[in-house]
């Protein structure tokens, strides 16, 4: 790697033109126009081409350093064709990207590459978010600042309940996160009164963040999922002159012509069925977790009156139908709550998991969904996390290099991302046993956590102070 970036291409010819003397300018004159085209290549005495293969082989975190040598390097490393050709040579790489809140007004993105285990800060995101009219008369806009995107759950809920200026004095909050086509996307949120429509993307490939078109709704606390390479956002809160209205309105964005599209409202079904007329007007659906899976998003369901929650199963949208139907009564009805009610799942392997936190302080169980039984079953009898009272997501799920992750605090407050090594007999995310003892004899062998049929593995750690965890999201470039 010295080597190549040792073999620097020159400033632009301009610039290099007027730092030479007239000898100097002689003497280039006399230059064979091969060996000018030399001097403009990537990696001396090798086509372009050539180069290009090379550089698509290096490990992508190297792509940082590589752009510091020229600003061809730089644009070589930034350009899109440089990463496909990366897919089609089975060289991408799939990255964490980790959310947390910094104190009470801060967002934070970092990126984490399991396989050289070193982190990265990704750019702040922009430092303006656009107010929401309440009059449609008005044309006029204001510009403040973007800051956290998580407030306690309990303080929106109670906002549900009348209190119209329960969001008067908080900043920014409640955006929602997805990852579709290379891309990382920030939802919608609430800024002071009122929720917004706006939506941010951060591009990896060029490192910089832009806007891009807003929702057809404004929504806070929203659920995304990604089907066919299009992003979807589903439910959330509105807030109107009444106060906090939930959403069953859901649309599509389609990253290739940056448009959104409606999708049928959710039916919320078993919320209607409700006995009387009291119980309905107490009683408010809302849409808690989504988790796309087996080629349609699954949809969990509660109804609350705070501080209660009552599980209502959930709804399953069909691209193909453009339509909703009931969500089977196994998967819905025990599909494991967290805190508030919130669904924490992932799909791995085409494997439903979903995290089931017990009463203990220090574990969690992880479950899987048997749909032809149609039931959630124990997989993972213990979870090391830590379960911290002041903190909106104290643990995380995320599925990458085909096995099972969480993300959580030590007990250093540290946060940890820690990987599943199962046991053959648990499927496909599963390995021989033999590599599995084999790869947990290196360095990191002394943080091994082990339950039942499983390994803990921490494979990255990162302090980040006071810092909370909010989401993530994997990229694969």
């Amino acid at each position: 790697m010295g080597a190549l970036l040792s073999l620097a291409g020159p400033k632009s010819e301009r610039n290099e033109y007027h730092e030479i003397s007239q000898n100097d300018t002689c003497k280039r004159q006399r230059m064979s126009p091969c060996t000018f085209e030399e001097s403009q290549r990537l990696i001396p005495n090798l086509p372009d081409e050539l180069s290009i293969q090379i550089i698509a082989r290096l490990p992508r975190i190297c792509y940082f350093n590589i752009s510091l040598v020229s600003r061809k390097w730089k644009e070589t490393v930034t350009s899109s064709e440089l990463f496909k050709l990366r897919k089609e040579l089975g060289r991408s790489e799939e990255w964490l990207y980790l959310l947390t809140k910094i104190e009470e007004d801060k967002l934070s993105w970092h990126a984490f590459d399991p396989l050289s285990r070193r982190w990265q800060r990704l750019p702040q995101m922009p430092n303006v978010v656009y107010e929401e009219e309440f009059s449609k008369s008005s044309s006029r806009f204001s510009m403040w600042n973007m800051v956290g995107p998580s407030i306690k759950i309990a303080h929106t809920i109670r906002g549900w309940l009348g209190r119209k200026n329960a969001f008067e004095q908080m900043p920014f909050c409640g955006c929602a996160i997805g990852a579709v086509d290379g891309c990382l996307y920030v939802l919608g949120g609430f800024y002071k009164d009122t929720t917004v429509r706006c939506v941010w993307r951060f591009d990896p490939i060029q490192n910089a963040w832009s806007e891009v078109t807003a929702m057809s709704a404004s929504r806070a606390y929203c659920k995304t999922g990604i089907l066919n390479n299009k992003l979807y956002v589903v439910g959330g809160v509105t807030r109107e002159r009444g106060g906090l209205i939930p959403l069953q309105s859901a649309e599509v964005f389609e990253p290739s012509t940056g448009t959104w599209s409606e999708v049928p409202s959710m039916p919320f079904s078993r919320a209607q069925a409700l006995p009387t007329p009291f119980l309905t007007d107490m009683l408010r659906p809302i849409a808690t977790g989504l988790t796309p899976y087996m080629g349609r998003l699954c949809v969990s369901q509660s109804l609350y009156s705070w501080p209660f929650f009552v599980d209502v199963g959930g709804e399953i949208y069909d691209p193909e139908t453009n339509s909703w139907d009931e969500m089977p009564l196994g998967m819905g009805d025990g599909w494991p709550a967290r805190q508030a009610g919130t669904k924490l799942s992932v799909v791995v392997d085409g494997e439903l998991y979903a995290f089931d936190p017990s009463s203990s302080l220090d574990s969690g169980k992880i479950k899987v969904y048997d749909q032809g039984e149609d039931a959630w079953k124990v997989v993972i009898g213990k979870v090391p996390i830590h379960d911290f009272a002041g903190s909106d997501s104290p643990y995380l799920l995320a599925g990458f290099h085909g096995k099972l992750h969480v993300i959580t605090k030590d007990a250093n407050h540290e946060i940890a991302v820690l990987r599943a090594d199962l046991c053959s007999n648990l499927g496909s995310l599963s390995p021989t046993l033999a590599p599995l003892l084999a790869s947990s004899s290196d360095e990191h062998s002394d943080a091994l956590a082990e339950s039942d049929a499983v390994v803990w593995k921490i494979i990255g750690t990162r302090d980040f102070g006071s810092g909370e965890l909010v989401g993530c999201q994997v990229l694969d470039l």
